[in-house]
């Protein structure tokens, strides 16, 4: 599994991925100084970056900026992330879960931010997390770069979004669906589990590669489906929800694009 050589050239703007080619993800996390955190995610559908200050102990200050969302009121979540100010910094990036409820969140922007709170204490300047997600006809293949370096490569089959992890153990022992992150959380190292998280959320969000969610109006059109799953997701929300049209970038050839520049130099 290798990931292509883009010359830096921009990705294109699209009404849905061409399923042919995999679907991406970049999270880049930086120590700007002692006191702060800087974290970008960038996919198809999404470009949310976060801002976190500390004082070597806890969460001091936060703050989000969305560049590309999917949904009319995916930034509104982000004011939610106040909820973080004053938690103990952690070296679990799941811990931003027991101090706010993450179906109030948006998903990404929240993730995002509980990587800034590990990176917060961890000695490594930069940590780059790359995916890569090839849907073939029977399986999909999901691979991890942490750093440049391949981590993972995991093999899911089964139909459409019923799809299972069948290789490798000890991955095989999770809950797929319903228990993958708690699973992480008990069974592996805090670095070990954050890497797998990182994979796990980006294969669902990869699923929506080659679908037409363009054709969606607003978030309603999902109840029962995606209820209550997130911010935009709530029930008082979903109506407001109006879909975001002409934001899907396809990355698929282009993955030096992703985040490109960010953070912006001072």
């Amino acid at each position: 599994m290798t990931r292509p050589d883009s010359g830096h050239e921009l990705a294109p703007t699209v009404r849905q991925g061409d399923p042919a080619l995999p679907y991406r993800r970049r999270i880049r996390l930086h120590r700007i100084d002692a006191r702060t955190v800087w974290g970008g995610l960038e996919d198809d559908f999404h470009h949310f970056e976060v801002t976190l200050a500390h004082d070597g102990q806890q969460v001091t200050q936060i703050e989000m900026e969305a560049l590309r969302w999917p949904w009319a009121t995916c930034p509104d979540a982000g004011a939610n992330l106040q909820l973080l100010v004053g938690m103990d910094l952690s070296d679990r990036c799941t811990a931003v879960a027991a101090v706010a409820d993450p179906h109030f969140q948006c998903t990404h922007q929240f993730d995002l931010a509980g990587l800034c709170v590990t990176h917060a204490l961890r000695g490594t300047e930069v940590r780059v997390y790359d995916v890569e997600l090839n849907v073939g006809r029977e399986t999909v293949s999901p691979g991890l770069w942490r750093d440049g370096e391949l981590l993972h490569e995991w093999t899911l089959a089964g139909p459409g979004m019923g799809r299972t992890l069948i290789d490798p153990p000890p991955f095989t022992d999770a809950p797929w669906k319903g228990g993958f992150i708690r699973w992480a959380d008990q069974t592996l190292s805090p670095l070990e589990a954050e890497a797998a998280i990182v994979l796990r959320r980006a294969c669902d969000i990869g699923m929506g590669r080659g679908m037409d969610l363009e054709a969606i109006d607003t978030a309603v059109e999902l109840a029962g489906i995606m209820t209550g799953v997130c911010y935009s997701m709530q029930p008082e929300i979903m109506p407001v929800a109006f879909r975001s049209r002409g934001t899907i970038r396809d990355f698929g050839r282009h993955p030096d694009a992703l985040l490109l520049d960010r953070p912006p130099s001072e």
